[in-house]
């Protein structure tokens, strides 16, 4: 089976547990924690992912990371999923319950890479349309990327608006060497 698959799973159960104990708002901020923290260090997700690495120490590692800034239910999950030997799907897992979560709150996450800097009217418009065309809270992401000359890259999802220069200017250096080929 899947990391994914697995996580799916596990993630499915603790959302579903987070319901009943009427704690989900929580465990979606733990379940954040926890994702930030083994992203930001890479050492200790190889550490849960390590078979070398015992179930007690791994446990201990956890405790003492994040003990104070959890939930019990989250280091009690935590503890079960390394004594089932699935530490290495913790990281996955959380992802997963994150995914979850924002599906079933209607939260949609967009990205918008522009040339310069996106003003505030200008995010909020962008936002205002995704919702409106999602019918979802949408959670925006702003880059800058300066090669794309003029306008924007805007993600949503599986789909991509592109209306900057630098497309354009691919887009007509294409259809030039097209017609020089076929002249």
């Amino acid at each position: 089976m899947s990391e994914l698959t697995v996580a799916a799973r596990y993630a499915k159960a603790l959302i579903d547990l987070a319901t009943e104990q009427k704690s989900v708002e929580a465990m979606r901020n733990d379940m954040e924690l926890f994702h930030h923290t083994l992203r930001v260090n890479p050492q200790l997700k190889a550490v849960l992912g390590n078979p070398l690495v015992s179930h007690l120490k791994k446990i201990h590692v956890l405790d003492e990371i994040f003990s104070k800034s959890v939930s019990k239910t989250s280091i009690a999950f935590f503890r079960l999923m390394v004594n089932k030997g699935r530490g290495e799907v913790l990281y996955a897992t959380s992802q997963e319950f994150i995914d979850m979560y924002d599906i079933k709150n209607h939260i949609v996450h967009a990205s918008v890479v522009s040339a310069t800097i996106l003003s505030a009217a200008n995010k909020q418009k962008m936002i205002a349309d995704i919702e409106a065309a999602t019918g979802g809270t949408v959670k925006l992401e702003a880059k800058v990327d300066p090669s794309l000359i003029g306008g924007f890259v805007l993600t949503v999802g599986d789909r991509q608006v592109d209306t900057s220069i630098a497309n354009d200017l691919w887009k007509l250096k294409k259809e030039f060497a097209q017609r020089v080929i076929s002249n």
